[in-house]
């Protein structure tokens, strides 16, 4: 019994990591993004890039993505994929091995995340913003807090 219970911690271990993986592969091909557009000019198309799907970005897309979908509706997707939604421009991952992952305060078993332009503040006080970079963070707090000596 305890072997078993071992096998469901460690796949929820393996997925949170591939979850990770994914989602640093993203942040890396956004930067890639983000400094493609910025050395073809003045930066043509940043203002569209915080819209766009991020899975477009990725050499290779992995085996879970689902595809894009308008308002993603987390009952109508396999557990264990990654969507895109086109409504809200989310990357969103729905757990599939999820005893240890604390939703967010919907109570859905997901983990959303949105491409973001970062501004900051120039200009000594006259209100004037620019372009700073870009983030790929999830849209709001969520716990999985599985670690592999439970």
């Amino acid at each position: 019994e305890r072997l078993l219970s071992r096998v469901f911690v460690y796949q929820e271990v393996v997925e949170k990591a591939a979850m990770q993986q994914v989602v640093s592969a993203v942040q890396s091909a956004l930067v890639m993004e983000y400094g493609h557009r910025m050395a073809s000019g003045t930066g043509t198309g940043l203002s569209s890039i915080s819209n766009e799907n991020p899975m477009n970005w990725l050499a290779r897309r992995p085996p879970n993505y689902a595809g894009e979908f308008n308002n993603v509706n987390p009952a109508a997707i396999e557990a264990g994929n990654w969507v895109f939604d086109k409504g809200t421009s989310e990357l969103i991952y729905l757990p599939n091995h999820a005893e240890y992952f604390v939703p967010a305060k919907n109570g859905i078993k997901w983990i959303r995340f949105h491409t973001r332009l970062v501004y900051e503040s120039s200009f000594k006080g006259k209100g004037i913003k620019m372009l700073s970079g870009v983030t790929f963070l999830p849209v709001e707090t969520y716990q999985w807090s599985i670690k592999e000596n439970e």
